[in-house]
């Protein structure tokens, strides 16, 4: 497949610096494309790289122009990394659409759910009794879609994908566990992806809800009641246990965690392997996490941490005393 420079920026925009007929056909990063494929910085950093790159054509932004002039053909653009995933959007709408029936026919169906026509179900998938499927989803191979959960318009299921899965619910009684039935569902709204192996569980009463917008990472597992609101996402391995709220346009980085009933404000950053221990209202970027180190140094430190409620309790006595001794000021 080969795509004309020229009918890419036709479709979205940009300015092109080249000639419009000179046909690309793919796309790669900038360090290792071709003369035939379009690739794109957006940088400045790695502007040596754009200096040595052989790509027929390369996305830039307009304080870039000059110099990937000077390199040869460029479409210049006002935020080249978003014109570089509507370039993947295009390029991916130009291949062939994809052949066979709507549904696999090892894929497991229970008469009771409401697909709709649009929808695709891949191989070894499971819709269970009640469940719903909007228009356009797609569920790839082994997606398991539990009874009465529902899926929105748009959205896309990555292999092995759970959802409706019982939640982890149980309350003690005289040394074991008795369980407690997980009755709600899950409400996956538009235009959500979810990637590999991710799992969300059902509520245990009210149901499990993951608003429009929502992009998540591959092995991700969200606990029962949580809410998610609108355009947040979650890079891999992130754990978000029962009932806690994550607002709109927040990020999660992978690894972290978020503990039950806690609540994020809209607009929350949480960096890679940090682990929220409390609620956050104010937007803004958080971490917490002990930086690695050789490990006899780490054990050390970490011994040192256990003493720090000591520590600062011993300072303020410490204060207290000096404030003590410090002489009155005398009066005039």
């Amino acid at each position: 497949m080969a795509l004309r420079l020229g009918a890419i920026v036709e479709a979205l925009g940009g300015t092109l610096h080249g000639d419009a007929a000179l046909a690309v056909t793919g796309v790669a990063p900038l360090e290792t494309a071709t003369a035939s494929q379009l690739a794109f910085l957006s940088n400045p950093k790695y502007q040596q790289q754009l200096a040595n790159s052989k790509a027929a054509c390369v996305i830039v932004g307009p304080a870039m122009r000059d110099v990937a002039q000077a390199r040869g053909a460029c479409i210049v653009a006002d935020a080249p990394y978003l014109y570089f995933a509507k370039v993947t959007q295009l390029w991916k709408r130009q291949r062939a659409a994809a052949s066979g029936p709507a549904i696999h026919p090892s894929a497991v169906v229970d008469p009771s759910a409401e697909v709709h026509p649009s929808a695709r179900i891949g191989p070894l998938c499971v819709v269970e009794r009640g469940a719903r499927i909007g228009a356009d989803t797609v569920l790839k191979s082994r997606v398991t879609l539990g009874e009465d959960c529902s899926i929105g318009e748009r959205c896309l299921l990555h292999a092995g994908v759970v959802i409706g899965a019982d939640g982890f619910g149980f309350a003690p009684n005289a040394g074991v566990w008795e369980k407690i039935e997980q009755l709600g569902a899950v409400r996956i709204g538009n235009d959500v992806e979810i990637g590999a192996n991710t799992c969300i569980d059902r509520g245990a009463l009210d149901d499990t809800v993951i608003e429009d917008g929502v992009k998540l990472d591959n092995l991700i597992q969200i606990g029962h009641n949580v809410h998610v609101g609108p355009h947040t996402a979650m890079a891999g391995c992130v754990g978000v246990a029962g009932s806690a709220r994550i607002g709109a346009h927040c990020t999660l980085g992978g690894g972290a965690i978020v503990l039950g009933h806690l609540t994020l404000a809209d607009h929350v950053n949480i960096s890679a392997a940090t682990v929220v221990t409390r609620s956050i209202s104010k937007p803004g970027h958080y971490t917490g996490m002990f930086p690695i180190d050789d490990n006899a140094k780490w054990e050390k430190n970490a011994a040192s941490l256990k003493q720090l409620h000591s520590l600062r309790d011993r300072l303020k006595a410490v204060e207290k005393t000096l404030e003590q001794l410090q002489p009155s000021p005398e009066k005039p």
